[in-house]
């Protein structure tokens, strides 16, 4: 008669080593995890500051714009300013505003203010000197 093969009995140091290659698996899988969720992380902090820099630029472009016209008004800049479309900005920037500032006679600053859903007020500033005031020597020399 054929017997039957006994079972043999492994030893009591591999038999405590059962489930340890899931355990390293699942601690491998959680590390991974981590690292992708950090990389989520980044590109959406990416993607906002990318959005922050757009809406600066844009409003830098505004401002100088704005700043370029009134120059070609020269002295008649106040015209420019009174037939600017204010409203015009928000379809520009998020919750646009757009000011005229006159420091001096012939200083004018341009503020162009932003903010976005849920974010905080940005600004920014762009001076310029829109005609020089002229001087005595200038004016003489101009008469004669």
């Amino acid at each position: 008669m054929l017997s039957r093969p006994q079972k043999k009995s492994m030893p009591k140091l591999l038999s405590r080593q059962y489930g340890s290659v899931l355990i390293e698996s699942l601690v491998a899988v959680v590390i991974f995890s981590m690292g992708v969720l950090s990389l989520v992380g980044l590109q959406g902090a990416m993607q906002k500051n990318s959005s922050d820099n757009r809406y600066r630029a844009e409003a830098q472009l505004i401002a100088q714009t704005h700043l370029a016209n009134m120059m070609a008004y020269g002295s008649d800049a106040a015209t420019y300013v009174a037939q600017v479309d204010r409203a015009r900005i928000r379809s520009q920037l998020p919750n646009g505003t757009l000011t005229f500032s006159a420091i001096t006679n012939s200083m004018i600053t341009v503020t162009v203010g932003w903010q976005v859903p849920g974010g905080r007020q940005h600004q920014v500033n762009a001076s310029s000197y829109l005609f020089d005031e002229p001087s005595d020597d200038e004016a003489s020399s101009v008469r004669i």
